[in-house]
């Protein structure tokens, strides 16, 4: 089978269950964000040698996943998804990203200095450009919950969460000297 399936040549993609709907969708344009912001944490990942950053970004970006997974699942389809027993956004994931954010502020020296001028640092970019994708991975999800479509609050939560630990994250890639920008 290849990647190329000619299936979307007509601007129309498939959830996940099989069921179609326009690339512009607003189900679509969330958990394609989403998966944007994923693949800028991926670079934000590659361009570190810090192992507190590839450690917590893996980890975000193995949440991401279930979060895509979840934004991809028509209404009619919520019930088989959790059936099927995958996982959906939870409190306890969002409070896992308050503790990094506590763990940030209280236990590492963050600079709050050139907080509005990204590019201190190669890597301290790269997530403040994730930052700024989550921040539209929001917009989006919300744009969808404003609409007739199901969506899980905590995933509007964990965004929200997620845009303050990126933008901690890049304060202590620019402090730490590590950067790949430094390195």
């Amino acid at each position: 089978m290849s990647i190329a399936t000619k299936t979307g040549d007509a601007g129309e993609t498939a959830l996940m269950y099989g069921r179609r709907r326009q690339k512009m969708d607003r189900r679509v344009e969330a958990y394609g964000t989403v998966d944007e912001l994923n693949a800028a944490l991926g670079l934000a990942r590659a361009t570190t040698r810090i192992e507190l950053l590839q450690r917590t970004i893996l980890s975000i970006q193995e949440e991401l996943v279930i979060l895509m997974g979840e934004l991809a699942v028509a209404d009619e389809d919520r019930e088989r998804y959790r059936r099927d027993g995958y996982q959906a956004v939870t409190t306890t994931m969002v409070d896992g990203l308050t503790r990094v954010v506590d763990d940030l502020e209280q236990n590492h020296h963050i600079s709050f200095k050139r907080w509005a001028t990204p590019g201190t640092t190669l890597n301290g970019a790269a997530l403040d450009v994730a930052r700024t994708v989550c921040r539209r991975a929001e917009r989006r999800v919300v744009g969808l919950a404003t609409s007739a479509e199901y969506v899980n609050p905590e995933s509007i939560r964990y965004l929200n969460r997620l845009s303050d630990v990126l933008w901690l994250l890049a304060r202590y890639a620019e402090g730490s000297g590590l950067g790949a920008g430094s390195q």
